[in-house]
């Protein structure tokens, strides 16, 4: 199978990049994974494991590659190199509006460039609130482009009793809008909460 790529960008939410990293992992699908210098910052302040630490425990796995946000000879930043898709997970703002313009200046921007002009599919999760109308113009230009546009809220219907619940139904649906046949199949370990 063709590999995912992972984009970690500087918002909060490095749980859901972690937990669609481990996910992917957890079903054999190959991950290529690239960090934005912000995300590193952010992922300090959020999570009990260091990223390095986190990144030595991926690379055991011989479906994991890692490559770092300034390598733009990295085989992602080129359309020759075929990919099962990008999720950018979580999407910042500042990555959003790079991503809407065509703007390539790390190696996170170009592999979503060439998702857009290879049409391979593309999921952004951005995190950001409240939204200002740029924001809002630069997702409806992604939307426009095919991008799926997936903001991370909640399903209180399902009754989530732990952040967990939320950050694997949102994983979920993240991973299942780049069209992994076994995330449709088999979903991840969150279940709808009976009363």
């Amino acid at each position: 199978m063709d590999p995912v790529v992972v984009g970690i960008s500087g918002a909060s939410g490095s749980i859901l990049a972690q937990r669609a990293i481990e996910a992917l992992l957890e079903r054999d699908i190959p991950v290529i994974v690239t960090c934005s210098t912000a995300a590193r910052m952010v992922w300090q302040e959020e999570m009990e494991e260091p990223f390095d630490s986190a990144l030595a425990r991926w690379q055991e796995s011989s479906h994991f590659t890692y490559c770092p946000i300034d390598d733009l000879r990295a085989p992602i930043a080129s359309g020759s190199t075929p990919t099962a898709g990008m999720v950018v997970i979580p999407c910042s703002a500042g990555t959003l509006a790079a991503i809407a313009h065509g703007l390539s200046s790390n190696l996170l921007q170009r592999a979503a460039d060439v998702c857009l002009k290879e049409r391979r599919r593309l999921v952004v999760v951005p995190r950001e609130t409240p939204l200002s109308p740029i924001h809002l113009e630069n997702m409806l230009a992604l939307a426009r482009l095919g991008v799926v546009v997936l903001p991370p809220e909640p399903a209180f219907y399902l009754h989530p009793a732990s952040v967990e619940d939320i950050v694997e139904y949102i994983v979920a649906k993240a991973l299942d809008a780049l069209g992994l046949p076994d995330f449709v199949d088999r979903p991840l370990r969150y279940q709808r909460r009976t009363e």
